[in-house]
């Protein structure tokens, strides 16, 4: 058994804290809104240049005027704003996001993440990823553990190009949470899915860790 996107989606919702700009990543990351405690005020940012982004809009209510930098279309608040991109683009680099969730292809046991592309697929670009591992104040990452294949996506070293070097501070995968000492290449099981044992992610996981003594 394994947490499924919904629930890894309301454990990096964990993450937040009262009064938080939070930028969410394309994938599983988009889901964690749905997981903002009621009781606690988060404001969502867009690379695109909105500030203040809404839940995702029900069937028939769309405008298509309204959408994040993955290119849904979102809903706005009232006490939403709006600027162009390189505003939005000088609030990531001036440090004034305190949290990007990520999703990633690979995640390195430094903290390196990979998440971007794969030799031989066509995309369009890094996108603003780049500028948000770099930027924000602390950078959570979201993934399957394993790739479809069955490859581990959790490493000692990632293959794939980087988004950024030493970067990662907290890696949530469907069979639990790693924590990441960027600075000493150090990391730490601190909570395990239901009926997920250390043993199985050891066997699922190429890079190295440690349990915590009171694993969750």
């Amino acid at each position: 058994m394994a947490w499924t996107r919904e629930e890894m989606a309301a454990r990096a919702a964990k993450e937040f804290s009262d009064g938080f700009y939070v930028n969410l990543g394309i994938g599983i990351p988009t889901l964690v809104a749905n997981y903002i405690p009621e009781d606690m005020h988060v404001t969502l940012h867009s690379e695109n240049g909105m500030l203040g982004i809404g839940p995702f809009p029900y069937e028939g209510e769309e405008d298509p005027d309204l959408i994040n930098a993955g290119k849904q279309t979102v809903t706005e608040l009232p006490q939403s704003s709006y600027f162009d991109s390189a505003a939005s683009f000088g609030m990531i680099r001036g440090g004034h996001i305190n949290l990007a969730i990520l999703g990633a292809m690979q995640v390195a046991e430094n903290g390196d993440l990979a998440n971007w592309m794969i030799p031989g697929k066509l995309v369009k670009g890094m996108g603003g990823a780049m500028d948000l591992v770099a930027g924000v104040q602390r950078v959570v990452v979201v993934m399957d553990h394993n790739s479809k294949a069955g490859e581990a996506k959790f490493l000692k070293a990632c293959d794939l190009p980087l988004t950024g070097t030493r970067v990662v501070d907290l890696l949530i995968t469907d069979l639990g949470v790693f924590d990441i000492d960027k600075k000493n290449s150090g990391v730490t099981l601190i909570e395990l899915a239901p009926g997920v044992t250390v043993d199985e992610i050891r066997a699922r996981t190429e890079a190295n860790f440690e349990v915590t003594d009171n694993l969750a």
